[in-house]
């Protein structure tokens, strides 16, 4: 069985986890995506990474470098805040009509600690992305009293908030997720169960299928939620939930919002009312 079966964290299944914020319409790992994420689109969760700069903050970006999403170049762990804060986080986020309609707008990368005080009230997912991260990120959390809204990741062995004395949920790592993976399919639904709250896995990984029926109901058995990433298409949303997925992590909250809506009745939030189209169901 599970670590701890039904974690209050996880109720209300199935989950609408807005991955970096939704990424896909606003810039990732920003306030600007956290908040529409919760206020425009009813995001359940907001799933989001942190690293940290050469003088100890926590700041949330995915990547290790600051490339890929602003206007700045360099490695998080050899800069210091004080350059971190400068950047613009919207500079190269481009919207669904291909326009730079961040850029310029004061859109910068967050700390953690910013994100736990301006939305108090919003569950989180943070996926410490290198074991250096993590126990400063365990310990932010608990001395903000967040441990019951705050899910902590780690795809390494080291940085596992549950060998750490976390007291709040968290996720299997790469390594468990791997064993359940391998040994599900024997007899049975084979000998191994993970020491942990929840598996959050891929649909694909490397070319292979890793989110299937029998994936999930072997996880279901032993109590295990599965929570799947990073699922944009629609129609593989209504899939995920008829096979029972227990949580969606999305680039597209406004697809996710529509599908929530019309497979179980939802309410639509403010952002897809008015006009809101079919989500392609089956």
């Amino acid at each position: 069985m599970s670590r701890r079966p039904g974690h209050p964290y996880l109720a209300g299944a199935p989950l609408f986890f807005a991955h970096r914020g939704g990424a896909r319409l606003a810039p990732e790992n920003t306030m600007a995506a956290f908040r529409s994420a919760v206020e425009d689109w009813g995001a359940d969760v907001l799933e989001l990474d942190v690293h940290t700069t050469r003088d100890g903050e926590l700041v949330v970006i995915h990547d290790p470098t600051v490339d890929r999403t602003t206007d700045g170049s360099g490695a998080i762990r050899e800069m210091e805040w004080a350059q971190v804060r400068e950047l613009d986080a919207g500079y190269r986020f481009e919207d669904l009509e291909g326009r730079k309609s961040f850029r310029g707008r004061g859109v910068r990368i967050p700390r953690l600690e910013e994100l736990l005080e301006a939305l108090p009230g919003a569950r989180l997912n943070v996926d410490a992305k290198g074991p250096e991260s993590a126990r400063p990120l365990m310990e932010m959390v608990l001395r903000h009293g967040a441990e019951h809204r705050v899910l902590l990741a780690s795809e390494h062995e080291e940085g596992r908030a549950d060998r750490m004395g976390y007291p709040g949920p968290v996720s299997a790592s790469r390594r468990q997720i791997r064993w359940f993976y391998l040994l599900h399919r024997l007899p049975g639904g084979g000998p191994y169960t993970p020491s942990t709250d929840a598996l959050q896995v891929p649909y694909i990984w490397e070319g292979r299928q890793v989110t299937t029926p029998r994936f999930i109901r072997e996880a279901h058995r032993r109590n295990l939620p599965v929570h799947v990433w990073t699922i944009d298409d629609p129609k593989l949303m209504w899939t995920l939930l008829d096979w029972g997925a227990d949580a969606i992590q999305t680039d597209r909250p406004d697809h996710l919002a529509r599908v929530l809506h019309e497979a179980y009745g939802r309410p639509l939030p403010p952002a897809a009312l008015g006009g809101a189209e079919g989500a392609d169901s089956p």
